[in-house]
Formats: structure tokens, sequence, C-alpha cells
């Protein structure tokens, strides 16, 4: 209503109003903060996400900076620019927050996508791929996301970019990027994700199930991890995915004449998903 206002909660469930949510909100982020280690970026740090969250379309540092900083888009600019920090103690923190909120065997870990629509040759791993948010192919950043969530209140727990075949074939094009080495070789998105998977429950992340559609569990490689780890899981796949039934095994087929094989066979013939569903009761 106008003119009554704002109000918000803390993490206590303290009513809090428009006087408190920001002394709240240096609160809730100070171990982030600290987690920056130097005293210029605690500094910036808390100015920079008050204008990345605050009013106004454009995010860039110079209007950002007149409306959170004006007079000083030289330091900010260098905070956001050229300032670099280990990002390990921040991710940490970050799990740890995940954790005390929604954490547990009655939450989720959901490994997704996410793609950002960008232009720019120099914009990190920007090319034409499928785009979600577009709804088909365009030009965009594509980054593997982990989700944790218990009910209905999610909470992102990382974010990884993915870099396309054009980039990791051009290490010159990353370097000039600002890739670091490390992350110049290929790897593909569910070699990501696993990797973010074990990093998150090394740090304490629990959970009880983990979702993934069917992008991942297209994957046998995805999938086989997932149970080489104890995980229990539930993927999507496709209508035309191939399935094997609970009995079958491999076998060692002789055949009169040629030569002998190299691989083993089935024992029962691949059937698409769709059509092994058609005829059951299921949800």
């Amino acid at each position: 209503m106008a003119g009554r206002p704002a109000r918000r909660r803390s993490d206590d469930g303290a009513t809090l109003g428009t006087a408190d949510w920001e002394r709240e909100f240096d609160r809730w982020l100070a171990p982030f903060w600290e987690a920056l280690g130097d005293a210029r970026r605690r500094r910036w740090a808390p100015v920079y996400v008050r204008g990345l969250l605050g009013p106004g379309d454009r995010k860039s540092v110079e209007p950002l900076a007149a409306r959170v900083a004006p007079g000083d888009y030289g330091q900010l600019y260098h905070f956001v620019n050229a300032a670099t920090w280990e990002g390990g103690p921040l991710e940490r923190v970050l799990a740890e927050k995940a954790q005390a909120l929604v954490g547990g065997p009655d939450a989720v870990l959901i490994v997704d996508d996410t793609t950002l629509p960008k232009q720019g040759r120099y914009s990190v791993g920007v090319a034409r791929q499928c785009s979600g948010a577009a709804g088909k192919r365009a030009n965009c950043q594509a980054l593997v996301s982990l989700t944790l969530a218990r009910g209905e209140v999610p909470v992102a727990l990382a974010l990884r970019l993915f870099l396309p075949d054009e980039w990791t074939a051009a290490p010159a094009r990353c370097r000039a990027a600002g890739v670091p080495d490390d992350r110049i070789p290929p790897r593909t998105k569910v070699e990501i994700a696993l990797d973010e998977v074990d990093r998150v429950r090394a740090v304490g992340v629990t959970f009880g199930c983990m979702l993934a559609d069917a992008g991942y569990g297209a994957s046998a490689e995805f999938r086989r991890a997932r149970s080489a780890r104890g995980l229990t899981w539930a993927v999507g796949i496709t209508r035309a995915q191939t399935v094997d039934p609970a009995d079958v095994a491999l076998h060692w087929p002789r055949a009169a004449t040629g030569r002998p094989r190299t691989h083993p066979a089935p024992t029962h013939e691949r059937e698409a998903a769709d059509d092994v569903l058609a005829g059951e009761r299921w949800r």
C-alpha cells in the first residue's frame, strides 16, 4: 500500500522496517566480506552488491557507480575489473549458509544449465549454443548450476562457466579474455557438474536426493557416477532413450564363420523408453 514502509524478516523471524533491513543485509553478508581478506575488497564489495541488487536497469560499472558511489567510479572499476582474489573462501561461506538454511536429508540437490544471452568476441564462453532463456540456439554464455532446495525454498549453490569448443580450441583467445590456464582444457558439462557435486559435498553440504533433467540424465557417465558415489538420484530421460530390462546380461555369441567378436552382446534387445512405458501404469 502506498505510504506504508516495506517490511522484511530477519533470520530469527523478527519483523524489520525500512530503517533496519540494511543493517540486517550487512550482518548476513558479513562472513562473505570477511572471506575476501583484503580491506579494500571488504570496503568495495558491499558497494558493488548494493548496486547490483538495487534499482536501475543498467548494471555496468559506470551507471552503477553513479547510483551507489558518485565520484568513486575509478575505485569501483578497479574492484570489478582489476582486483583478483581466490573464489574458494567465498564458495565455502556460501555452502555453509545454504546448508544452514535448507540442507539435510529432506533437501534435494538440483543440477541444471543456466544460459545468459550475451554478445562479444571477448566475453568469455560466448558462442551460438542452446539457450533456455531464448528458447532456441543463440549467442549466450552457458553455466552449470547447482541448487540446494527444501520444500519451496531454493538456494543457489554453484555456477561454473562452460567453455564451448570454439573457445577451448583457441587458447590465445582464452588468455586474452582472462581465462586461467587451468580452465582452458575442454571439459563437458557432465564433468563440470560432477566436480561441483564433489566440491560441495566435501565442504559439508548434505541432501537426500539429487535431481537433473534429460540434458544430464541422457549421459550414462553421469548416471553411473551418481551410483558410484552412493547417492540417491532421479533424472529425466528423452522419449528415445534406449533401455534394458533389469535381467539383462552380456554374453559372447559365437558365429560359425568370420572373425571372433571383440565386444560382448546384451542378452535382450534394447527398446526405447517411450515404448517400454506405453503400457505401464506409472507416475
